[in-house]
């Protein structure tokens, strides 16, 4: 039932995010608190995380007071309501090899949500009516990773499987592949292959990978003295993550040098986690969820909300996590503005992730 009022959220897409809604004023953080209880009674490590910090159901009266479990805790513990015998997928987070990964569980219904949520914010950031993209147009999309087959525990390769079914036109496809260490490495021929047919069909391309992969396109273009004028209307999803596994540019340094070598393309960045069901676009004006979820900035020893554009620790409150836990701390430090918010970098003591080595 509480999957079906999830829906009804997800459904209501075109609404504001609505970061600042007052407690207890909305349908929303009802379904938040209701959410909770559920997960308090039925996912058991939730609970005995809860008690430590002396939080029962009947004690909290706004979303802001629910525990959030750090991201980390997904590494140790089973952070889930779904019997061993229901598991049907697990995604991992990204890390080193010496890290243990995080691990979100997941069942039939709870990919259906994921896909549910992944859809019509997607199409809403990345397929928007515009130059090149009339109502209904399914362009060519470019997946700068692995395909599904050799990285079954990545989130983020789920999601352009999905994007790839639903949205993609003729000749999508994946372009990466798996190299030593597990790194993900991109099939340089079939890419560079892949740009020229969609610059001789003069059709709008999307194309979708981590930060990594597009440094390493750009270093490999620049190697060759290649440059592509990509169509009027083409654009980028980049998703973050170095991992050591290139130079590190900042994401405007990255964006312009993309924009030199592919031409003068919209580039989207994304923000999303193997522990999340939902993800964040930026489209110019900073980060912003889905109306199903929101985002709290809070001081990283105190746990109070700091002001509005005040730096503190990303807590992020996604409904669509129905069977595991709806409020995560991030290790990532970020600044509310509006309805947006900023990344701003991983906190000191946090681990490193990133797309780039594993999967999200």
């Amino acid at each position: 039932a509480l999957a079906g009022r999830v829906r009804d959220q997800i459904g209501r897409h075109s609404r504001p995010t609505g970061l600042h809604a007052p407690a207890g004023s909305d349908p929303w953080e009802r379904l938040a608190l209701d959410l909770f209880s559920l997960q308090h009674a039925t996912v058991p490590a939730y609970q005995l995380f809860c008690r430590a910090r002396g939080c029962r159901p009947d004690s909290v009266r706004s979303w802001r007071q629910i525990p959030a479990v750090p991201t980390s805790a997904f590494q140790e513990l089973e952070l889930t309501a779904l019997a061993p015998e229901a598991r049907a997928r697990v995604f991992h987070s990204s890390g080193t090899t010496a890290q243990r990964p995080s691990r979100h569980v997941h069942h039939a219904g709870s990919l259906a949500l994921y896909e549910d949520s992944l859809r019509p914010w997607f199409a809403a950031h990345l397929l928007a009516t515009g130059p090149g993209f009339p109502a209904g147009f399914r362009p060519r999309c470019l997946a700068l990773t692995p395909p599904p087959g050799l990285a079954p525990h990545s989130s983020l390769v789920h999601m352009l499987e999905v994007v790839n079914h639903d949205f993609g036109g003729a000749g999508s496809g994946f372009f990466g592949r798996i190299g030593p260490e597990a790194a993900w490495e991109l099939d340089l021929d079939a890419t560079t292959t892949a740009l020229e047919v969609a610059c001789a069909e003069g059709q709008p391309v999307l194309v979708l990978g981590t930060a990594f992969l597009f440094v390493h396109l750009v270093d490999a273009l620049d190697a060759a003295g290649r440059r592509f004028d990509l169509p009027s209307g083409s654009r980028l999803m980049e998703t973050g993550g170095y991992k050591g596994r290139s130079r590190t540019l900042s994401r405007t340094d990255l964006h312009a040098a993309l924009a030199d070598r592919l031409g003068p393309v919209r580039i989207v960045p994304e923000y999303g986690m193997s522990e999340l069901s939902s993800q964040a676009y930026d489209t110019g004006d900073g980060f912003r969820f889905p109306p199903w979820v929101r985002v709290r900035t809070v001081h990283p020893e105190t746990g109070h909300d700091v002001a509005e554009g005040e730096a503190g620790l990303l807590h992020i409150h996604d409904l669509a996590n129905v069977w595991s836990v709806a409020a995560l701390e991030t290790g990532d430090l970020g600044r509310i503005r509006g309805a947006t918010f900023e990344l701003l970098g991983r906190t000191t003591d946090a681990e490193p992730r990133g797309c780039s080595r594993m999967s999200r």
